[in-house]
C-alpha cells in the first residue's frame, strides 16, 4: 500500500474517506463541465465530456475488473459486480435487476441531476454520454455485452428514475 496513513483507520473510517473520495471526484466532474459549459455552451461542454468518458470508463471498468478477478466471460454476474464498484455507486440510488442474459441498471436518484436541479440548471443531457458510459464500461468487463437506453434524459420513457440501461449478453 503506497498510502500508509490509512493503516491508521478503522474500517468504518475508510468506507467513510471512501465517500468523501466518490464526492470529491463527482464535484471535479461536475466543476470542469460547468466551466466548459459557462464559457462555451453545452454543445462544447457534451463534446469534451464523451471525450473524456470514451477514455476513463475503460480505465475505471479495467481496474474493476482486475480487483475483483474477474474472467473476460464473467457475464451478468460480472457486470453486477463490477457496477456496484463504480466510483459514484455508493453515491447515486441504484438498482440491478437480471432476467437471462439481459441486466437491467436503474439510477433512481442521480447525484447530478439533484444538485443541478437545486441550482436552477438545466438537466444534464446524459443520454449521448451515457450510451459511451455504460457501452464502454460493459465491453470491458465482457465484451459480449451490447447496452441499450431504455430512459435517461432528454429522452425519458421511465420517470420513475433518472436512468436506465439494459445490458444483453449476446452469445
Amino acid at each position: 500500500m503506497n498510502n500508509k496513513n490509512l493503516n491508521t483507520y478503522s474500517k468504518e473510517q475508510l468506507i467513510e474517506i471512501i465517500e468523501i473520495y466518490s464526492k470529491n471526484w463527482l464535484a471535479m466532474d461536475g466543476v470542469w463541465f460547468q466551466s466548459i459549459e459557462r464559457k462555451f455552451g453545452m454543445k462544447e461542454a457534451m463534446y469534451h465530456d464523451a471525450e473524456a468518458w470514451k477514455r476513463f470508463t475503460v480505465i475505471e471498468a479495467r481496474r474493476i475488473k482486475e480487483f475483483l478477478k474477474l474472467s473476460d466471460n464473467s457475464g451478468t454476474d460480472g457486470l453486477q459486480r463490477a457496477l456496484g464498484l463504480r466510483f459514484y455507486a455508493n453515491l447515486n440510488e441504484d438498482k440491478i435487476e437480471t432476467d437471462g442474459n439481459i441486466l437491467y441498471y436503474t439510477s433512481v436518484n442521480c447525484r447530478v441531476q439533484r444538485a443541478r436541479e437545486r441550482k436552477g440548471m438545466a438537466f444534464h443531457p446524459c443520454k449521448e454520454v451515457g450510451i459511451i458510459e455504460y457501452g464502454e464500461f460493459a465491453k470491458v468487463i465482457d465484451e459480449r455485452f451490447t447496452c441499450e437506453c431504455i430512459s435517461c434524459y432528454p429522452d425519458i420513457t421511465d420517470a420513475s428514475c433518472c436512468c436506465k440501461w439494459k445490458f444483453t449478453l449476446n452469445d
